[in-house]
């Protein structure tokens, strides 16, 4: 039940507020902008904050941000491979190499050193205490941080399922290209038998011509 009913003027608009409501269910929040596009932008922007806002009260879990996590496993994944002899290494690597990516981008979108700071990210993460833990990249200063100090998290959520898509995207490429090799060598295959049997039918021709 609504215990105040108003109509305020914001700009040009008109807009009916109901506020001091009993056991409120829902509300609404206006957004302003000197533009449509910077509106459209603002827009995008709360969309993402309620995105994770959500995403935290479903999965209350946290992990460290700004590439910490990433470079964490993918020095896991190196010292794993340097355990695995032959080419059996390779899948370590090239996992690791993808993920190194994310702290990559956060180094090259804050306008950071993008070689010195990962190296100095994976030589504070190479520790084998597990005292780099928390270390990533502050997209704000483009500095190497303590993320538990720094107060930047990501939700487990969000790396989980993106974790998950980029499994299920590289399964599907590798399936996608058994098929079409597949193809391409039946293809390869019955061009080479015809080729055979045409090459067989003009020796036959001459053999017989001569006699």
């Amino acid at each position: 039940m609504c215990g105040k009913f108003e109509v305020k003027k914001i700009g040009d608009d008109y807009f009916a507020f109901m506020t001091e409501c009993d056991e409120p269910k829902a509300c609404s929040i206006i957004l302003r902008g000197a533009s449509k596009d910077v509106l459209n932008e603002i827009e995008r922007n709360l969309q993402d904050a309620l995105g994770v806002a959500r995403n935290v009260v479903v999965n209350p879990r946290l992990c460290p941000g700004g590439g910490a996590l990433e470079m964490e496993l993918a020095c896991r994944l190196m010292e794993k491979a340097q355990r695995v002899e032959g080419i059996h290494q390779w899948p370590y690597k090239a996992l690791a190499g993808a993920l190194e990516v994310i702290p990559r981008t956060l180094a090259q979108n804050c306008g950071a050193d993008v070689v010195r700071t990962l190296t100095e990210l994976r030589a504070k993460h190479s520790a084998a205490d597990g005292s780099g833990l928390m270390f990533g990249i502050n997209g704000n200063t483009g500095k190497i941080e303590d993320m538990k100090e720094a107060e930047v998290w990501d939700p487990v959520a969000v790396k989980i399922q993106s974790f998950k898509t980029a499994i299920e995207s590289a399964c599907m490429l590798l399936r996608i290209d058994d098929i079409v090799s597949g193809i391409k060598k039946a293809t390869d295959q019955s061009g080479r038998k015809a080729y055979d049997s045409d090459e067989g039918e003009d020796d036959t021709f001459g053999d017989d011509r001569d006699g």
